[in-house]
Protein backbone atom coordinates (compact mmCIF):
# COMPACT_ATOMS: atom_id res chain seq x y z
CA UNK A 1 0.00 0.00 0.00
CA UNK A 2 1.32 3.46 -0.90
CA UNK A 3 0.44 7.02 -0.11
CA UNK A 4 -1.07 7.40 -3.59
CA UNK A 5 -3.86 5.01 -2.64
CA UNK A 6 -4.88 7.43 0.14
CA UNK A 7 -4.37 10.70 -1.72
CA UNK A 8 -7.98 11.73 -2.27
CA UNK A 9 -11.09 12.17 -0.16
CA UNK A 10 -11.60 12.44 3.57
CA UNK A 11 -9.18 10.48 5.75
CA UNK A 12 -11.09 7.73 7.59
CA UNK A 13 -10.91 7.99 11.36
CA UNK A 14 -9.24 11.40 11.25
CA UNK A 15 -10.55 14.35 13.24
CA UNK A 16 -9.19 17.89 13.05
CA UNK A 17 -8.83 19.87 16.26
CA UNK A 18 -8.65 23.66 15.93
CA UNK A 19 -7.39 25.43 19.06
CA UNK A 20 -8.77 28.97 18.80
CA UNK A 21 -7.28 31.02 21.58
CA UNK A 22 -4.84 33.79 22.39
CA UNK A 23 -5.28 37.54 22.13
CA UNK A 24 -2.73 38.27 19.40
CA UNK A 25 -1.22 41.12 21.40
CA UNK A 26 1.30 42.04 18.68
CA UNK A 27 -1.65 42.89 16.41
CA UNK A 28 -3.28 45.31 18.87
CA UNK A 29 -5.48 47.35 18.55
CA UNK A 30 -6.89 45.29 15.69
CA UNK A 31 -6.75 42.05 17.67
CA UNK A 32 -8.04 42.12 21.25
CA UNK A 33 -8.94 39.60 23.91
CA UNK A 34 -12.65 39.93 23.11
CA UNK A 35 -12.16 39.70 19.34
CA UNK A 36 -8.77 38.00 18.81
CA UNK A 37 -7.00 37.70 15.49
CA UNK A 38 -8.49 34.36 14.47
CA UNK A 39 -11.92 36.03 14.25
CA UNK A 40 -10.61 38.62 11.76
CA UNK A 41 -10.08 38.52 8.00
CA UNK A 42 -6.43 39.56 7.98
CA UNK A 43 -5.64 38.64 4.37
CA UNK A 44 -8.43 40.40 2.52
CA UNK A 45 -9.80 37.03 1.34
CA UNK A 46 -13.30 37.55 2.71
CA UNK A 47 -12.79 34.71 5.20
CA UNK A 48 -11.52 35.02 8.74
CA UNK A 49 -8.43 33.08 9.79
CA UNK A 50 -10.68 30.62 11.66
CA UNK A 51 -12.93 30.09 8.65
CA UNK A 52 -9.94 29.66 6.34
CA UNK A 53 -8.48 27.04 8.70
CA UNK A 54 -11.67 24.97 8.62
CA UNK A 55 -11.96 25.46 4.83
CA UNK A 56 -8.41 24.10 4.46
CA UNK A 57 -9.22 21.02 6.50
CA UNK A 58 -12.53 20.25 4.76
CA UNK A 59 -11.03 17.97 2.05
CA UNK A 60 -9.40 15.84 4.77
CA UNK A 61 -12.28 15.54 7.23
CA UNK A 62 -15.66 13.89 6.94
CA UNK A 63 -18.93 15.30 8.31
CA UNK A 64 -18.67 16.19 11.99
CA UNK A 65 -14.92 15.58 12.06
CA UNK A 66 -13.81 19.05 13.19
CA UNK A 67 -13.58 20.17 16.82
CA UNK A 68 -12.90 23.78 17.78
CA UNK A 69 -11.56 24.45 21.27
CA UNK A 70 -12.04 28.06 22.30
CA UNK A 71 -12.65 30.31 25.28
CA UNK A 72 -16.12 30.60 26.74
CA UNK A 73 -16.37 34.27 25.69
CA UNK A 74 -15.71 33.36 22.03
CA UNK A 75 -18.14 30.46 21.65
CA UNK A 76 -20.97 32.51 20.12
CA UNK A 77 -18.65 34.21 17.61
CA UNK A 78 -17.08 30.88 16.62
CA UNK A 79 -20.48 29.28 16.07
CA UNK A 80 -21.65 32.28 14.06
CA UNK A 81 -18.60 32.08 11.79
CA UNK A 82 -18.82 28.28 11.45
CA UNK A 83 -22.50 27.40 11.06
CA UNK A 84 -21.49 24.11 9.44
CA UNK A 85 -19.84 22.98 12.67
CA UNK A 86 -22.39 21.54 15.08
CA UNK A 87 -22.81 22.84 18.65
CA UNK A 88 -21.23 19.67 20.10
CA UNK A 89 -18.11 20.36 18.03
CA UNK A 90 -17.25 23.58 19.88
CA UNK A 91 -15.54 22.84 23.19
CA UNK A 92 -15.55 25.82 25.55
CA UNK A 93 -12.67 26.40 27.97
CA UNK A 94 -13.65 28.32 31.12
CA UNK A 95 -10.21 29.98 31.15
CA UNK A 96 -6.96 29.72 29.15
CA UNK A 97 -4.74 26.82 30.28
CA UNK A 98 -2.37 26.77 27.25
CA UNK A 99 -2.23 24.32 24.36
CA UNK A 100 -1.75 21.04 26.25
CA UNK A 101 -5.01 21.40 28.13
CA UNK A 102 -6.89 22.48 25.00
CA UNK A 103 -5.59 19.68 22.78
CA UNK A 104 -5.68 17.13 25.59
CA UNK A 105 -9.33 17.96 26.29
CA UNK A 106 -10.16 17.42 22.62
CA UNK A 107 -8.28 14.11 22.66
CA UNK A 108 -10.16 12.93 25.75
CA UNK A 109 -13.52 13.86 24.24
CA UNK A 110 -12.68 12.20 20.91
CA UNK A 111 -11.53 9.05 22.68
CA UNK A 112 -14.84 8.80 24.50
CA UNK A 113 -16.86 9.47 21.36
CA UNK A 114 -14.94 7.43 18.78
CA UNK A 115 -12.71 4.91 20.53
CA UNK A 116 -9.00 4.19 20.75
CA UNK A 117 -8.22 4.24 17.02
CA UNK A 118 -9.26 7.84 16.41
CA UNK A 119 -6.48 10.06 15.04
CA UNK A 120 -6.49 13.77 15.74
CA UNK A 121 -4.59 16.58 14.08
CA UNK A 122 -4.18 19.91 15.84
CA UNK A 123 -4.07 23.01 13.62
CA UNK A 124 -4.10 26.50 15.14
CA UNK A 125 -6.88 28.83 14.03
CA UNK A 126 -4.60 31.80 13.34
CA UNK A 127 -2.21 30.56 10.65
CA UNK A 128 -2.10 31.35 6.93
CA UNK A 129 -1.16 28.60 4.49
CA UNK A 130 -0.63 28.71 0.74
CA UNK A 131 -0.43 25.45 -1.22
CA UNK A 132 -3.44 23.25 -0.51
CA UNK A 133 -2.11 20.15 -2.28
CA UNK A 134 1.19 20.17 -0.38
CA UNK A 135 -0.63 20.81 2.90
CA UNK A 136 -3.00 17.91 2.37
CA UNK A 137 -0.16 15.58 1.42
CA UNK A 138 1.74 16.46 4.59
CA UNK A 139 -1.32 15.85 6.76
CA UNK A 140 -2.05 12.51 5.09
CA UNK A 141 1.53 11.37 5.72
CA UNK A 142 1.27 12.62 9.27
CA UNK A 143 -1.86 10.53 9.82
CA UNK A 144 -0.05 7.41 8.61
CA UNK A 145 2.89 8.11 10.92
CA UNK A 146 0.40 8.58 13.77
CA UNK A 147 -1.21 5.23 12.99
CA UNK A 148 2.26 3.70 13.29
CA UNK A 149 2.38 4.98 16.87
CA UNK A 150 4.29 8.24 16.46
CA UNK A 151 3.43 11.76 17.51
CA UNK A 152 3.76 13.39 14.10
CA UNK A 153 4.51 17.05 13.48
CA UNK A 154 4.78 19.08 10.28
CA UNK A 155 8.12 20.82 9.73
CA UNK A 156 7.81 23.91 7.53
CA UNK A 157 10.46 24.59 4.91
CA UNK A 158 12.15 27.71 6.23
CA UNK A 159 12.37 30.67 3.85
CA UNK A 160 15.17 32.17 5.95
CA UNK A 161 16.90 32.05 9.34
CA UNK A 162 14.00 33.50 11.30
CA UNK A 163 14.38 34.19 15.01
CA UNK A 164 10.60 34.39 15.44
CA UNK A 165 9.92 30.65 15.17
CA UNK A 166 11.01 27.47 16.89
CA UNK A 167 12.76 24.70 14.95
CA UNK A 168 12.45 20.92 14.65
CA UNK A 169 15.42 18.78 13.63
CA UNK A 170 14.91 15.88 11.19
CA UNK A 171 16.78 12.56 11.34
CA UNK A 172 16.57 9.32 9.37
CA UNK A 173 13.55 8.25 7.33
CA UNK A 174 10.98 6.15 9.17
CA UNK A 175 10.78 3.71 6.26
CA UNK A 176 6.97 3.81 6.13
CA UNK A 177 5.71 3.17 2.55
CA UNK A 178 2.48 5.02 3.34
CA UNK A 179 4.46 8.02 4.66
CA UNK A 180 7.58 8.05 2.47
CA UNK A 181 8.74 11.52 3.56
CA UNK A 182 8.32 11.04 7.31
CA UNK A 183 11.50 11.12 9.38
CA UNK A 184 12.46 10.73 13.00
CA UNK A 185 12.34 14.05 14.84
CA UNK A 186 15.58 14.45 16.78
CA UNK A 187 14.46 17.38 18.87
CA UNK A 188 12.90 20.81 19.14
CA UNK A 189 14.55 24.17 19.75
CA UNK A 190 12.91 27.36 20.93
CA UNK A 191 13.41 30.63 19.01
CA UNK A 192 17.20 30.85 18.42
CA UNK A 193 19.35 33.89 17.75
CA UNK A 194 20.10 34.79 14.13
CA UNK A 195 23.52 33.10 13.99
CA UNK A 196 22.15 29.86 15.42
CA UNK A 197 19.19 29.91 13.04
CA UNK A 198 21.51 30.37 10.07
CA UNK A 199 23.69 27.49 11.28
CA UNK A 200 20.63 25.29 11.60
CA UNK A 201 19.50 25.94 8.05
CA UNK A 202 23.00 25.32 6.68
CA UNK A 203 22.78 21.70 7.87
CA UNK A 204 19.59 21.01 5.91
CA UNK A 205 18.22 19.17 8.95
CA UNK A 206 16.06 21.89 10.49
CA UNK A 207 12.60 23.19 9.70
CA UNK A 208 10.27 25.63 11.37
CA UNK A 209 8.04 24.18 14.07
CA UNK A 210 4.51 25.29 13.19
CA UNK A 211 2.90 23.59 16.18
CA UNK A 212 0.91 21.13 14.07
CA UNK A 213 0.63 17.74 15.78
CA UNK A 214 -1.03 14.58 14.47
CA UNK A 215 -1.42 11.60 16.79
CA UNK A 216 -3.78 8.87 17.90
CA UNK A 217 -5.80 10.21 20.83
CA UNK A 218 -4.91 7.17 22.91
CA UNK A 219 -1.19 7.59 22.22
CA UNK A 220 -1.30 11.27 23.14
CA UNK A 221 -3.07 10.59 26.41
CA UNK A 222 -0.75 7.68 27.24
CA UNK A 223 2.24 9.98 26.80
CA UNK A 224 0.52 12.59 28.93
CA UNK A 225 -0.08 10.02 31.67
CA UNK A 226 3.68 9.41 31.78
CA UNK A 227 4.81 13.02 31.50
CA UNK A 228 2.08 14.92 33.38
CA UNK A 229 -0.05 12.40 35.33
CA UNK A 230 -2.14 14.97 37.21
CA UNK A 231 -3.01 16.82 34.01
CA UNK A 232 -3.85 13.50 32.33
CA UNK A 233 -6.14 12.49 35.18
CA UNK A 234 -8.04 15.77 35.07
CA UNK A 235 -8.49 15.73 31.29
CA UNK A 236 -9.65 12.10 31.22
CA UNK A 237 -12.25 12.92 33.88
CA UNK A 238 -13.47 15.87 31.82
CA UNK A 239 -13.59 13.78 28.65
CA UNK A 240 -15.69 11.12 30.36
CA UNK A 241 -18.12 13.73 31.67
CA UNK A 242 -18.24 16.02 28.63
CA UNK A 243 -21.37 14.58 27.01
CA UNK A 244 -23.16 14.05 30.33
CA UNK A 245 -24.94 16.20 32.86
CA UNK A 246 -21.79 16.30 34.98
CA UNK A 247 -19.80 18.46 32.55
CA UNK A 248 -20.35 21.83 34.19
CA UNK A 249 -19.68 20.50 37.68
CA UNK A 250 -16.46 18.78 36.60
CA UNK A 251 -15.30 21.86 34.69
CA UNK A 252 -15.80 24.04 37.74
CA UNK A 253 -13.99 21.56 39.98
CA UNK A 254 -11.17 20.38 37.71
CA UNK A 255 -10.33 23.00 35.09
CA UNK A 256 -8.93 25.76 37.34
CA UNK A 257 -6.39 23.33 38.81
CA UNK A 258 -5.04 22.00 35.52
CA UNK A 259 -1.39 22.67 34.80
CA UNK A 260 -0.82 25.49 32.31
CA UNK A 261 1.75 24.15 29.83
CA UNK A 262 2.30 24.05 26.07
CA UNK A 263 2.05 20.73 24.25
CA UNK A 264 5.59 21.31 22.96
CA UNK A 265 6.99 21.17 26.50
CA UNK A 266 4.61 18.57 27.90
CA UNK A 267 4.76 16.04 25.05
CA UNK A 268 6.76 16.95 21.94
CA UNK A 269 10.14 17.60 23.54
CA UNK A 270 10.34 14.64 25.96
CA UNK A 271 8.77 12.18 23.51
CA UNK A 272 11.15 13.29 20.73
CA UNK A 273 14.07 12.67 23.10
CA UNK A 274 12.76 9.11 23.51
CA UNK A 275 12.40 8.57 19.74
CA UNK A 276 8.63 8.78 19.57
CA UNK A 277 8.13 11.84 17.34
CA UNK A 278 8.05 11.90 13.55
CA UNK A 279 8.40 14.98 11.35
CA UNK A 280 6.75 15.28 7.94
CA UNK A 281 8.05 17.97 5.58
CA UNK A 282 5.61 20.77 4.88
CA UNK A 283 6.65 22.35 1.60
CA UNK A 284 3.95 24.98 1.49
CA UNK A 285 3.74 28.66 2.34
CA UNK A 286 3.08 29.25 6.02
CA UNK A 287 2.84 32.24 8.35
CA UNK A 288 1.41 32.69 11.82
CA UNK A 289 0.94 36.47 11.32
CA UNK A 290 2.89 37.17 14.46
CA UNK A 291 3.02 40.95 13.97
CA UNK A 292 2.15 43.76 11.58
CA UNK A 293 5.38 43.28 9.60
CA UNK A 294 4.39 39.73 8.67
CA UNK A 295 0.83 40.87 8.01
CA UNK A 296 2.10 43.45 5.54
CA UNK A 297 4.07 40.77 3.70
CA UNK A 298 0.91 38.70 3.19
CA UNK A 299 -1.30 41.42 1.74
CA UNK A 300 -1.58 41.92 -2.00
CA UNK A 301 -0.13 45.04 -3.64
CA UNK A 302 -2.36 48.05 -4.15
CA UNK A 303 -4.05 48.04 -7.53
CA UNK A 304 -2.95 51.50 -8.66
CA UNK A 305 0.54 52.69 -9.52
CA UNK A 306 3.92 51.03 -9.12
CA UNK A 307 4.25 48.66 -6.19
CA UNK A 308 6.31 50.49 -3.54
CA UNK A 309 5.68 47.91 -0.83
CA UNK A 310 2.74 49.80 0.68
CA UNK A 311 -0.26 47.77 1.80
CA UNK A 312 -3.76 48.51 3.06
CA UNK A 313 -5.98 46.11 5.00
CA UNK A 314 -9.45 47.48 4.44
CA UNK A 315 -10.84 50.24 2.25
CA UNK A 316 -8.06 51.73 0.13
CA UNK A 317 -10.26 54.79 -0.49
CA UNK A 318 -9.91 55.62 3.22
CA UNK A 319 -6.13 56.04 2.91
CA UNK A 320 -4.04 58.78 1.32
CA UNK A 321 -0.27 58.29 1.12
CA UNK A 322 2.24 60.86 -0.09
CA UNK A 323 5.93 59.90 -0.26
CA UNK A 324 5.34 56.91 2.02
CA UNK A 325 7.13 53.79 0.80
CA UNK A 326 6.43 50.44 2.43
CA UNK A 327 3.70 51.70 4.73
CA UNK A 328 0.97 49.49 6.17
CA UNK A 329 -2.34 51.15 7.00
CA UNK A 330 -5.37 49.51 8.59
CA UNK A 331 -8.26 52.01 8.42
CA UNK A 332 -11.07 51.03 10.75
CA UNK A 333 -12.55 54.17 12.28
CA UNK A 334 -14.43 55.51 9.27
CA UNK A 335 -12.22 58.58 8.97
CA UNK A 336 -9.60 59.34 6.36
CA UNK A 337 -6.04 58.26 7.25
CA UNK A 338 -3.24 60.28 5.65
CA UNK A 339 0.47 59.44 5.77
CA UNK A 340 3.08 61.96 4.57
CA UNK A 341 6.80 61.39 4.24
CA UNK A 342 7.04 58.31 6.50
CA UNK A 343 8.50 55.09 5.09
CA UNK A 344 7.79 51.62 6.50
CA UNK A 345 5.30 53.07 8.95
CA UNK A 346 2.41 51.10 10.45
CA UNK A 347 -0.85 52.91 11.18
CA UNK A 348 -3.77 51.02 12.70
CA UNK A 349 -6.81 53.24 13.20
CA UNK A 350 -9.76 51.90 15.20
CA UNK A 351 -12.70 53.77 16.75
CA UNK A 352 -11.16 53.84 20.24
CA UNK A 353 -7.40 53.39 19.77
CA UNK A 354 -4.72 54.43 17.29
CA UNK A 355 -1.36 52.70 16.83
CA UNK A 356 1.54 54.33 14.99
CA UNK A 357 4.82 52.44 14.78
CA UNK A 358 7.23 51.05 12.19
CA UNK A 359 7.57 47.63 10.63
CA UNK A 360 10.96 47.27 12.31
CA UNK A 361 9.37 47.65 15.75
CA UNK A 362 6.33 45.49 15.03
CA UNK A 363 7.38 42.84 17.57
CA UNK A 364 7.34 45.49 20.31
CA UNK A 365 3.61 46.16 20.02
CA UNK A 366 3.14 43.71 22.89
CA UNK A 367 5.02 46.23 25.06
CA UNK A 368 2.41 48.85 24.18
CA UNK A 369 -0.29 46.43 25.29
CA UNK A 370 1.43 46.04 28.65
CA UNK A 371 1.74 49.83 28.98
CA UNK A 372 -1.98 50.25 28.26
CA UNK A 373 -2.75 47.56 30.84
CA UNK A 374 -0.54 49.33 33.37
CA UNK A 375 -2.69 52.43 32.93
CA UNK A 376 -5.75 50.41 33.88
CA UNK A 377 -7.31 50.58 30.41
CA UNK A 378 -8.35 46.94 30.21
CA UNK A 379 -11.41 48.15 28.28
CA UNK A 380 -9.05 48.68 25.31
CA UNK A 381 -7.47 45.23 25.50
Amino acid sequence: MTLASHSAGAVPGFHAVVPAGGAGTRLWPLSRSGVPKFLHDLTGSGRTLLQATVDRLAPLTGPGAVLVVTGQRHVEAVRAQLPEVGPDAVLAEPSPRDSMAAIGLAAAVLLERHGADVVLGSFAADQVIHGATAFQRAVREGVEAARAGYVATVGIAASGPSTAFGYVRSGELLDLPVAPSARHALGFTEKPDAATAAAYLATGEYRWNAGMFIVRAQVLLDHLAQQRPALHEGLRALGAAWDTGDRDRLLADVWPGLEKVAIDHAIAEPVAAAGGVAVVPGDFGWDDIGDFASLGNLLTPLEHGTDDGARVLGDDASVVRVDSVGSLVVPGSGRLVTVLGLDDVVVVDTPDALLVTTRARAQQVKDVVEAVRARGRDDLL
